[in-house]
């Protein structure tokens, strides 16, 4: 087994990372990495519908999309990331009691008692401390996971507070679980750099053939282009969301509307705007000047700079229309 413990703190770079070795080496491998401030959907989630937007942007965390399913979580340099890449049988490939023995042995290694729950995920004393997810490309499967060290968890809990009842789709839904850090039940004071360590050299130690690997310039290069070409691009992280509706109801100063909104790749392609206002000029012109428009804020912004909102609705300011439409 090849074991690489990679330094970037990217989530763009280290998810085509994760995508390069799965379709590009046949070699078992180990790889442990840490994220900036990012939150991670799963491949078949509605972003917008899995995050706290305006805190997102606010805070200035990245928003990524893996290639493997599941749920929504949030990295911090306080999450130490994992992921196992094997080869095997159609049919047999994903076994996530397998997939995670190596890291349930190594923290029992350090005195914790873990275990894996019904949703794949790794709890100590009945808490979450790991989720994870696999993704098989023919003969390849992907086994990945977080494990929360020393993670902020108010930083946590505020980028993943959503209005889910906003959104109508047939997106996969992530599941709320209590979740605790795993610093906080260590016997002995360790850093993540000290935990990562000892993972790895768990892994190293009680792995068939396992030895430590550095990725080339040729794989750094294939690696840096498909992050920048998929893994960091608007159409990956929130245009590849499923086929959504979105329906609001805003209270202004003068009135309320209702907001309904089709939107499919990203792109508004239905919007209607309804309720009890003043219109100065017809609303339907409002309503298609957006239209094709993709449903983001800044991009929402640029279109409706040359006009003003309020010869539409008599009272309601642009940003206040724009807060209405997420």
């Amino acid at each position: 087994m090849l074991c690489i413990n990679s330094l970037n703190t990217n989530p763009y770079f280290n998810l085509a990372s994760e995508e390069y070795l799965l379709k590009n080496f046949h070699e078992d491998i180990f790889l442990l990495y840490r994220n900036t401030p990012s939150i991670v959907v799963g491949k078949h989630q509605n972003t917008l519908a899995e995050i706290n937007l305006s805190f997102v942007q606010n805070e200035g965390i990245l928003v990524a999309r893996r290639i493997s399913g599941g749920g929504t979580v949030f990295h911090d340099l306080g999450n130490l990331n994992f992921a196992f890449f094997t080869t095997g049988k159609e049919g047999k490939l994903v076994d996530y009691r397998k997939a995670t023995q190596p890291i349930i042995g190594a923290m029992e290694s350090m005195g914790l008692n873990v275990s894996l729950g019904k949703r794949s995920e790794l709890l100590h004393k009945g808490l979450k401390i790991s989720g994870t997810a696999s993704h098989v490309f023919k003969q390849r499967v992907l086994h990945h996971g977080t494990l929360l060290f020393s993670s902020e968890m108010g930083d946590l809990s505020k980028a993943l507070l959503t209005s889910k009842e906003l959104f109508t789709d047939r997106a996969v839904k992530s599941v709320r679980s209590r979740v605790t850090n795993i610093r906080d039940h260590l016997s002995e004071p360790m850093e993540i750099e000290m935990f990562q360590e000892r993972i790895l050299n768990y892994v190293l130690q009680t792995s068939k053939n396992a030895q430590t690997f550095h990725l080339n310039e040729s794989d750094m290069q294939e690696i840096k282009m498909l992050r920048d070409s998929k893994f960091s691009t608007w159409e990956w992280n929130f245009g590849y969301s499923p086929r959504y509706q979105f329906n609001r109801s805003v209270s202004f100063s003068s009135g309320r509307f209702n907001l309904h909104m089709n939107v499919e790749k990203g792109l508004i392609r239905e919007l209607k705007i309804e309720g009890d206002f003043i219109s100065e000029k017809d609303i339907v012109s409002l309503e298609q000047m957006l239209l094709g428009c993709i449903h983001d804020p800044e991009t929402i912004r640029i279109r409706l700079s040359g006009i003003r909102v309020s010869d539409y609705i008599l009272g309601l300011q642009n940003e206040e229309l724009l807060v209405g439409m997420f």
